[in-house]
């Protein structure tokens, strides 16, 4: 799976992307957010607060309980705001 950080989200992590091979019990996003968030104290700093980041999978906007699969690729970003 490669996961691609942006904005804040990238500097909290410290990375831009990385590719990563979750375990089988990670089927979703929000499972997908709380094996990263024990990652490294990085990612738990990015990961805190679930409720201020959005993810797409494979370049759609995916909510919580969207599934990933191993070859999908999962962005994280914080919510966009237009005007």
């Amino acid at each position: 799976m490669r996961v691609l950080y942006f904005a804040w989200v990238r500097q909290k992590v410290g990375i831009a992307e990385e590719e990563i091979a979750p375990p089988a019990e990670v089927r979703d996003v929000a499972a997908l957010v709380r094996w990263l968030a024990g990652r490294s104290p990085a990612h738990a700093a990015a990961f805190a607060d679930p409720k201020q980041l959005r993810a797409a999978v494979n370049q759609d906007f995916a909510p919580p309980d969207h599934p990933v699969a191993a070859n999908d690729e999962v962005a994280f970003f914080p919510p966009v705001t237009g005007g």
